[in-house]
């Protein structure tokens, strides 16, 4: 097993690339299935959520060929035949249950386990079923898989109000709809930019779809859809992420810039609390040749932040903003709104020095936290991020283990982060030794 060792002490510098969006990835591979032609997507991160979902493709029957190098990936539809996604491949990520809308709309049917993913709370797919069984799909549960299918093959079309909203079962839903015979709407719809972009690869196949980053979405079904071309866009969390590292581990009074994104999509609640920190940034363009600049300020100051749906401040970006909160001088309060449980990383973080009290559904931090290097465990995607950042402004080496959480989510981030002048490498260690002797470190 892989684990990241970090040697604190050495200060952001100089540029950092920022990759596609997994979040916006998925979702286009998914949308492939329903051209019926070959189409090729460009700057899809090489992630292992990416190859693991481009084997959910091929059991369909989809062609599939990725090259990491380039960031493409081309998917020729034309021999989708299998209207089914195993255990073996759904268990490793939620995002696989996008079949379910997918061959819905393709094939008008579907046998889709039911998802894995991140360890860490309840997201059930209630949502989706639901959604498909008023857009027309009869739906059963068989030992763990949900069979759906679609009368005479097309989905007559139907209304459905989601609560609470839900950004997968938006995109599941468009991906059954966009085929069906007659007319659906979405009502309290994902606007997150993921859905929006999504929403406009399937306008680019000929979709008719209007109310794209609102809460009502209207769609018109359609008999055929083109297999098209389309770039993906930038990783907005993993943008965040850089920007927060960049004000909390650059020099002060020094710049580090990003470079192939733009802050469009963060929403204006992130980009306001991160200038209220004393930090400041600049922002060119939203394409390949975009960039942020982020200006390192000589102190940062304690903002409270409390996640909510887009355009608010991101859940996915809350325990970036937990750490540096740390580094700053005061008192702050971290609100996790969307899952409440989503605070498995500060047990870890008070393990390096992180001051904070834990409550319902939040964290209170003390800022001026001389945070030391210790052995901490991965338990999320967002979680293994941020004990990363704690170890590059901690005294001494941190061992982050089970960084497989953090390879789901981020690009090649060591690579990314030693060429920025981070004391950062990948070791494989022997779970059976480390695992338990960092269990037998925890209070009892």
């Amino acid at each position: 097993m892989d684990k990241l060792v970090v040697e604190g002490g050495n200060y952001l510098r100089g540029s950092l690339p920022v990759g596609g969006s997994k979040n916006t990835a998925l979702p286009l591979m998914a949308a492939s299935l329903l051209g019926g032609g070959s189409c090729t997507l460009t700057n899809i991160p090489n992630l292992k959520d990416v190859t693991t979902f481009a084997h959910v493709l091929r059991v369909a029957g989809a062609k599939v060929q990725f090259d990491p190098d380039t960031n493409e990936l081309d998917v020729d539809a034309s021999t989708v035949d299998y209207p089914e996604a195993p255990y073996d491949l759904v268990k490793k990520m939620r995002a696989s249950f996008y079949m379910l809308g997918a061959l819905l709309g393709r094939v008008g049917k579907a046998r889709v386990s039911m998802p894995g993913g991140c360890s860490w709370g309840p997201r059930p797919v209630d949502l989706h079923i639901k959604g498909v069984k008023e857009f027309g799909a009869s739906v059963e549960l068989d030992q763990g898989y949900v069979i759906a299918e679609a009368p005479n093959g097309r989905l007559p079309g139907g209304s459905f109000k989601m609560e609470p909203s839900s950004v997968g079962a938006t995109i599941n839903l468009l991906l059954a709809a966009v085929r069906a015979k007659g007319g659906s709407r979405i009502e309290n719809a994902a606007q997150e930019p993921d859905v929006v972009v999504f929403g406009e690869a399937l306008k680019a196949m000929g979709a008719k779809i209007e109310g794209l980053g609102t809460e009502t979405i209207e769609i018109e079904g359609v008999d055929v859809l083109d297999s098209v071309d389309f770039r993906n866009s930038a990783d907005r969390i993993e943008l965040g992420t850089y920007m927060i590292l960049a004000a909390m581990a650059g020099e002060p009074g020094d710049t580090v810039r990003l470079n192939g994104a733009g802050t469009k999509f963060l929403g204006n609640a992130f980009r306001d609390v991160f200038r209220e920190t004393g930090a400041d940034f600049t922002s060119e363009g939203e394409g390949a040749d975009s960039y942020v600049e982020i200006a390192v300020p000589d102190e940062l100051k304690p903002v409270s932040i409390t996640t909510a749906p887009y355009p608010g401040f991101p859940t996915d970006l809350q325990a970036q903003w937990t750490v540096l909160l740390s580094q700053t001088r005061g008192e702050a309060t971290v609100k996790e709104t969307i899952y409440k449980d989503r605070f498995r990383h500060i047990p870890e973080l008070r393990r390096m020095g992180l001051m904070a009290l834990q409550g319902d559904g939040q964290v209170d931090v003390y800022g001026n936290a001389e945070l030391k290097g210790a052995t901490v465990m991965s338990t999320d995607l967002r979680a293994s991020v941020s004990l990363v950042m704690a170890g590059i402004v901690a005294e001494g080496r941190t061992d982050v283990l089970r960084v497989y959480h953090l390879d789901r989510g981020y690009e090649e981030l060591e690579h990314k982060l030693s060429d920025a002048g981070i004391d950062i490498r990948r070791e494989e260690y022997d779970p059976q030794e480390a695992e338990p002797q960092r269990a037998a470190e925890l209070p009892t």
